[in-house]
């Protein structure tokens, strides 16, 4: 039987060395499985995450407990993990919080893997030593390093306060353990994203979601409650082009698509406030309510300055719910 990632083997040269670490190596990176889910063709998200979705899980609890990023698990109806050996057990969604972006989903059968602990982040720093871990053991793993701490902002309405940014760059990033030099898992693997090395050359490197943001909301994401109050949602996509932030699209299903919203748009305000960056705006767009509140936004089209309200949604609402088991 084929492993998932066969073919997606990280280069022999950086792959870590057990002897390099106080604990278990191969051990802790079979707690990280293939994880592969299946969207039905009419789910909200089909159009933009796929119908057939691959990435990673990492096993955080005896009982078959599996953490993931949540945009691999969105309205899934079915969900596959993979172990090491090649073993394929079924497994449920429980909940995917869009604030943090982490998923959860339960085994249906024990797994006979071992568990990560969750760890802290905070003693992470620029150059600080990690493993980065897909699933397949320590040909699918590499010893890394942090780059730098950053805030990030998305371009789907997402901001993450603390991202944690490492290289090498993994073939296999979505879901994957960034694991710390004592073992712990300190985080969840979100974005491949490009840097660059001293001469210009172009690197690829990864985006982690801190595994300390999982703690406070573990309880309300395994038992399929919201994790966080919903946040009123646009279906804006937009991005930094400085000095301003543009219009790079708008979800066809969004309430920016019905107000007329473009791509080129240039967004200047929000409820008369400038906005000053993607991370400005989307901290604006959510003072201004909860989901259902009307957002009043200053654009700038063609030469042309005009003012438009967009009465917000709660996005989650549009989404196919888990069945809980």
């Amino acid at each position: 039987m084929a492993f998932p990632f066969d073919g997606y083997e990280v280069a022999a040269h950086l792959r870590p060395s057990e002897d390099a670490y106080p604990f278990d190596l191969d051990r802790a990176l079979s707690a990280v499985v293939a994880l592969e889910a299946r969207a039905p063709r009419d789910a909200f998200t089909a159009a933009s995450l796929g119908v057939e979705r691959i990435g990673n899980g990492i096993v955080i609890g005896p009982n078959g407990l599996v953490v993931t990023m949540g945009y691999l698990i969105m309205e899934a109806d079915e969900v596959v993990l993979t172990l090491g050996r090649g073993r394929r057990v079924a497994a449920h969604v429980l909940g995917s919080d869009p604030v943090t972006g982490f998923g959860l989903v339960q085994a249906l059968e024990p797994l006979g893997a071992p568990t990560l602990r969750l760890g802290d982040s905070a003693a992470l720093r620029t150059e600080s030593p990690v493993i980065v871990a897909g699933a397949g053991g320590r040909t699918h793993a590499a010893a890394g390093e942090v780059v730098t701490r950053m805030r990030f902002a998305g371009y789907w309405e997402y901001l993450l306060g603390d991202a944690i940014i490492t290289q090498p760059g993994h073939p296999h990033w979505s879901g994957a353990a960034l694991i710390s030099p004592a073992g712990d898992l300190v985080g969840v693997g979100s974005l491949s994203l490009e840097g660059q090395t001293r001469s210009g050359a172009v690197k690829p490197i990864n985006m982690f979601v801190p595994a300390d943001l999982l703690p406070p909301i573990l309880d309300d994401l395994a038992r399929g409650r919201p994790a966080h109050p919903p946040r009123p949602w646009l279906g804006v996509l937009a991005q930094d082009l400085e000095p301003h932030v543009v219009v790079a699209g708008v979800n066809p299903r969004g309430p920016a698509a019905r107000a007329e919203l473009r791509r080129g748009d240039v967004i200047l305000a929000v409820a008369g406030e400038p906005v000053d960056g993607l991370a400005d705006f989307y901290e604006k767009l959510w003072a201004q309510g909860p989901p259902g509140a009307t957002i009043a936004l200053r654009l700038q089209r063609d030469g042309d300055v005009f003012d438009v309200e967009i009465r917000s949604v709660d996005r989650t609402d549009l989404l196919k719910k888990p069945r809980m088991n």
